[in-house]
């Protein structure tokens, strides 16, 4: 056999093995999607107000969103300094 033999059935081999896998897979996901039910997901609810938001309400929320920057920044929450907060 030459070498040119066995590097094109290496090849050819690898990929028929990886079209294999990915059939497979979207086997698997089609009947997983058949037999398994999807759970009924709540929506947050958005709350709406006409008016502005009282003082207590606002410090409230900028302290809420300070932490989980904080939070995600790694940092302590007396590192951060809120200069405007507006409604979009």
């Amino acid at each position: 056999m030459s070498d040119t033999f066995v590097v094109c059935m290496g090849i050819v081999t690898v990929f028929v093995g990886l079209i294999l896998i990915i059939i497979t897979c979207k086997i698997v996901s089609f009947f997983c999607k058949i037999l398994i039910k999807p759970e009924t997901v709540k929506k947050p609810e958005i709350i709406r107000t006409d008016g502005d938001i009282s003082p207590k309400k606002r410090e409230e929320i900028i302290a809420a969103v300070t932490a989980a920057c904080a939070e995600d920044m790694g940092t302590d929450v007396s590192a951060l300094r809120v200069v405007s907060f507006k409604k979009l």
